[in-house]
């Protein structure tokens, strides 16, 4: 089988296909990427064939900060890419809607990558979960705007999505987490597997980690890892950085990949970095600060690591609220009247919260991730080759207006603040 994975190019997402991917070489498949030419040295080192979306006019096409207005670069783009590839099945990741209408005009199987929770309505229960952030109803109806105004552009409104009234899902959405991670007593959709974190990074260069450490213990001081995800609105978190490690008994790497506008105080004790892999800066620290995006908050849990978490906007409200629910995490909030540094202590000295990290993290480690994403990968080809195929719609994969591939759908939806501090997501 042929399989063109076809995630966001950022590490969060890239990284997680490619260790389905990996998985999926293994048992004899032909596995392929596609995505920004930035990400050919990653898949290099995941020693995957690369095609770049550029060449396929796909443009920014597989970027988180622009997933929503360049969903039809991503469509022309994958629909290319797969035809010259012979592709018999996709893997994308969550907010590909270029990609999973892709798949439907060359009607063939894809599965989604999703992250470690849960992005929206449950099938059933979950009535009462408190939203730190945007409602599930908000965020789903937005994302199943964008799938449908998108859907009409390529063409394919004439005839009825094969995955009915759930399409964001693909044939399947391969969740990265536990389901102590999902409120109490909700259920999934049926479409929805959780296969564990698909954990893989770029391997370390052995110099670098070990200047990093060099620089480390000059200090003594003990380390925490800051790892910030997408900015959306609201404050931002530098000033509590500098408040937190400027004078006191911890130290911080921050990982400046996403922090667009770092500004470390001349005296604070934090050293930025910027690298394609986390697991031996988090093996370094004892405590892990971060927004609540998925690549981090699993790197933490997977070492027994606690969690300071400080959410601003899409998924990581979500993600904190479950992190506190599971006693794994605390709340770091980017409010100047509460004490940076007391708060680091008290996580820091928190022996339940470490058990607990550790406990739900050695969950997370034996659940075969990679062999169980591949298992539901296979499944998902085997139904499809059981069905009868249905033929492409007239003019798939056709250029898009111009227009399409720089500005977001004229109906996409402004989301107005919720019950909470932080901003929440909009598609640019």
């Amino acid at each position: 089988m042929k399989i063109l994975l076809c995630p966001l190019s950022d590490g969060g997402y890239l990284y997680p296909a490619i260790a389905a991917g990996r998985e999926l070489r293994r048992r004899g498949h032909d596995v392929s990427v596609l995505g920004r030419s930035t990400a050919a040295p990653v898949a290099a080192d995941a020693g995957l064939p690369f095609a770049a979306a550029e060449d396929f006019g796909g443009h920014r096409a597989f970027s988180a900060t622009w997933w929503g207005p360049t969903g039809a670069a991503q469509y022309r783009a994958t629909v290319r890419a797969a035809r010259e590839t012979g592709a018999d099945l996709l893997v994308t990741s969550v907010l590909c809607n270029g990609a999973l209408l892709a798949a439907e005009a060359l009607d063939i199987p894809v599965a989604v990558v999703g992250l470690s929770v849960h992005l929206w309505d449950y099938r059933a229960g979950g009535d009462d979960e408190p939203h730190l952030g945007r409602t599930r109803q908000s965020r789903t109806r937005d994302c199943l705007r964008l799938h449908a105004d998108l859907r009409e552009q390529a063409g394919l409104a004439g005839r009825a999505s094969r995955w009915g009234d759930e399409p964001l899902l693909g044939d399947a959405l391969l969740l990265r987490g536990d389901p102590e991670l999902e409120y109490p007593g909700a259920r999934l959709p049926e479409r929805v597997h959780h296969v564990g974190p698909l954990s893989w990074e770029p391997a370390a260069d052995p110099a670098e980690v070990g200047a990093i450490g060099d620089h480390l213990s000059r200090s003594g001081k003990p380390v925490v890892y800051v790892h910030l995800g997408r900015f959306f609105e609201g404050r931002s978190l530098w000033p509590r950085l500098n408040e937190a490690f400027t004078g006191g008994r911890f130290q911080a790497v921050v990982e400046q990949g996403r922090s667009t506008d770092p500004r470390p105080a001349p005296d604070a004790d934090i050293l930025l970095v910027r690298k394609r892999w986390m697991g031996p800066l988090v093996d370094r620290a004892g405590l892990v600060l971060s927004s609540g995006t998925s690549a981090p908050v699993l790197a933490a849990l997977l070492r027994g690591r606690p969690l300071a978490l400080s959410p601003n906007g899409s998924e990581q409200p979500l993600l904190a609220g479950a992190c506190m629910r599971a006693g794994v995490a605390v709340h770091f909030p980017n409010n100047p009247s509460v004490e940076a540094s007391p708060l680091l202590e008290s996580a820091w000295r928190d022996d339940g919260l470490r058990d607990r990290a550790h406990v739900l993290g050695g969950r997370l480690a034996a659940m075969d991730d990679a062999v169980r994403a591949a298992d539901v990968v296979e499944r998902v080809a085997g139904a499809s080759a059981g069905a009868p195929a249905g033929a492409a719609p007239a003019g798939a994969g056709a250029a898009f207006p111009a227009e399409a591939s720089t500005a977001p759908s004229a109906k996409a939806s402004v989301s107005s603040k919720e019950n909470h501090e932080y901003a929440i997501s909009r598609p640019r």
